[in-house]
């Protein structure tokens, strides 16, 4: 059978050992991926090198020529559709709004603070007169005296806006007094040590008053639950200065040891009262403050503070009623000689002789306020 159909079986192998050998001589093509490179076996397809192989293919009858993968320089990107951002807003953290005091509405307010400065004394306003100190009971100066002092006020407003506030206010204040010593005149140009008990001094002042927080310019303390405030007021106030005694117990003589007098010639005197009636009057008062509010949730506020108060001044009525114990000269007329002088006490009523003072107090103290 070889014998037979050798020629044949030698011209398919060779046929097919060059095919086998074209096809090896094909270089590869970097981007070419052939999807289907079959040739018909009757089709003569001559060798041609310089040509490749999609080009041979496309010159084969029903052959699928492969597309090359060129990398594109500016190949397309998807396109991504974002949505619309919103205009940029500021979110407040809760636990801040939670803490912040309210802006709104109107409150009410009790006060009560402690004194720690009293500035001020008791002059007398007849002290450039001629024999100003004539009057037992007269005196220079004295500085007031200090009990303590717990100012309490009340009030009531509502906030502008959430910077400002305003409200009326009524404040009293007591705990001062007359000093307990003066420098009173001795009659003779000199001035000596009297005792003085009474002169009880009261104040109570009624004020428009308006604050302005300050956390704009300094910024949120405690998470906003802390805004440091200044304010300011005006008014009156109504001083008053209740009775007081002057009391002298020296011996005044009025003439020398051994001097002859006419009987009943005063000779001196001792034991001397002087009774200063008090006065009212009312006078232009202001305060200053400063200091924080703290938000203890819900509509329950408490403001810090120190505050100094002006009051104007107080001042007694001017009526001075003096008692003292006389002593006359006897039909002896020699004094002092034991019964030489008889005593009696005697009374005189002197007018216009104001005494008055200036009040000026420093405090510090806690502010409760509801609000609704």
């Amino acid at each position: 059978m070889i014998k037979k159909y050798g020629p044949f079986i030698f011209i398919a192998a060779a046929v097919c050992g060059m095919r086998a050998h074209a096809a090896d001589a094909y270089p590869a093509y970097t981007g070419y991926v052939p999807v289907n490179n079959y040739v018909p076996a009757n089709v003569n397809v001559p060798y041609v090198p310089s040509t490749s192989v999609t080009q041979l293919a496309a010159q084969i009858p029903g052959s699928i020529v492969a597309q090359p993968r060129v990398a594109s320089t500016a190949a397309a990107q998807p396109t991504i559709q974002y949505p619309a951002q919103p205009a940029a807003r500021y979110y407040e953290p809760a636990a801040q709004q939670d803490a912040s005091p309210p802006t709104g509405g109107m409150y009410i307010g009790l006060s009560a603070a402690y004194n720690i400065s009293l500035s001020g004394g008791i002059t007398a306003d007849y002290a450039s007169e001629n024999g100003s100190y004539a009057v037992p009971g007269a005196f220079q100066q004295a500085n007031l005296r200090k009990d303590t002092i717990l100012p309490i006020q009340i009030s009531a407003g509502g906030n502008i806006g959430s910077d400002f506030r305003a409200d009326l206010s009524y404040t009293r204040y007591s705990g001062i007094s007359y000093p307990n010593t003066v420098q009173t005149a001795d009659g003779i140009g000199g001035f000596v040590t009297a005792s003085a008990t009474g002169g009880a001094i009261t104040a109570n002042a009624a004020m428009l008053n308006v604050y302005y927080n300050l956390d704009s310019l300094t910024g949120s303390l405690g998470g906003g639950a802390i805004r440091p405030y200044i304010g300011a007021g005006a008014g009156i106030s109504v001083n008053t200065i209740s009775d007081y005694v002057v009391y002298d117990p020296n011996y005044y003589q009025f003439y020398p040891d051994g001097a002859s007098l006419a009987p009943g010639t005063p000779a001196a005197i001792s034991d001397i009262y002087a009774y200063h009636a008090g006065g009212t009057m009312e006078q232009f008062a202001y305060m200053l403050e400063g200091g924080v509010t703290a938000a203890f949730g819900g509509n329950l506020l408490a403001d810090f503070f120190v505050r100094y108060s002006g009051l104007g001044r107080v001042q007694s009525s001017g009526n001075i009623t003096v008692t003292q114990t006389e002593w006359l000269a006897t039909e002896l007329d020699t004094i002092p000689r034991p019964g030489s002088l008889d005593l009696h006490d005697v009374t005189q009523q002197y007018l216009n002789w104001r005494e008055s003072g200036r009040l000026g107090l420093i405090d510090i103290g806690v502010r409760l306020r509801i609000q609704f």
